[in-house]
């Protein structure tokens, strides 16, 4: 049964994998990177019924907060470009402005990555996460350009045999191995509860900013809009940060495997010779273990 259920879950991830990958090919990274939030809001719901984690009243407002953010964006929501080919999305790509954005973000990386890192990685939360955030902007937008690629190919418009696919393609392998190697890090490093909500505001701060450089998605916006939809995010961050906040801290792991148990057990030799057990409040335990002299022959 337990299998059953990691099996199941495992099927649930990748599935769910799938549908994000959908979203980022219909919809502007700008409207599906801050609805990901829901994710958390499903998981603190299940874990409530299914593991019997308790949900506290804190925690509800901030499902709640995530709930009417995510609402105000969607409805102010930038309208998505229709591209017809890789290579419009290349041109995108190339632009003055997104290279220096991608420039900017390599070097930024790169002296968090070998200077940094090696120094205050263990005490700065920042420096792990700011790698996996900056470094997943261009995740998404390598991964929307592949999404794009492979709608127009199922409609029948081959991109494979454009060199840009593959470059969309290598960058995306690159940029996912070295954001998720960064976030373990993290979340070896500090606690789950912290590293969640500053996680997710950087990252979809980056994406947001990256998408709004390379698509142009606010270039049709009205102010109001584009305000409306800042506040929608801040809503939501902010009910992440309190339903994270809510959640119960983990029991802490035993590292010293050779730290005794309670109560300590020591030993004393009796007058005849024999070695016996007493427990650390002096009483004799229920049982006696003696070893004799020809044991340790």
């Amino acid at each position: 049964m337990l299998m059953l259920f990691i099996n199941f879950g495992q099927l649930t991830v990748v599935v769910g994998e799938i549908a994000n990958f959908v979203a980022y090919i219909y919809a502007p990274a700008g409207l599906v990177t801050p609805l990901g939030a829901l994710s958390i809001i499903v998981s603190a719901v299940l874990a409530h019924f299914l593991l019997k984690e308790k949900l506290q009243k804190m925690g509800m407002l901030g499902c709640l907060l995530c709930i009417v953010g995510s609402v105000v964006i969607v409805l102010h929501a930038p309208e998505e470009q229709t591209l017809t080919s890789v290579q419009q999305i290349w041109d995108l790509a190339i632009q003055p402005a997104f290279l220096l954005y991608t420039a900017s973000v390599i070097a930024v990386t790169l002296v968090l990555i070998l200077y940094c890192s090696p120094r205050y990685g263990q005490t700065n939360i920042l420096i792990y996460i700011g790698i996996c955030s900056m470094i997943g902007s261009l995740t998404v937008m390598s991964i929307k350009a592949i999404g794009i690629a492979i709608k127009l190919t199922i409609e029948g418009t081959n991109q494979a045999v454009y060199f840009q696919t593959w470059i969309f393609a290598m960058v995306a392998v690159t940029c996912i191995i070295t954001q998720l190697n960064y976030l373990n890090m993290a979340l070896d490093t500090f606690n789950t509860a912290i590293v969640s909500p500053i996680y997710y505001a950087m990252f979809t701060s980056f994406t947001i900013l990256a998408s709004a450089i390379m698509f142009k998605d606010y270039s049709g916006q009205s102010a109001s809009s584009i305000a409306s939809e800042l506040c929608g995010f801040i809503t939501v961050l902010s009910g992440t940060a309190i339903l994270h906040s809510t959640r119960e801290p983990d029991p802490p792991l035993l590292t010293d495997l050779y730290t005794p148990l309670s109560p300590k057990v020591s030993w004393y030799i009796q007058s005849n010779g024999e070695w016996k057990q007493k427990d650390e409040d002096g009483s004799a335990p229920n049982f006696i273990t003696v070893l004799r002299p020809d044991y340790f022959k």
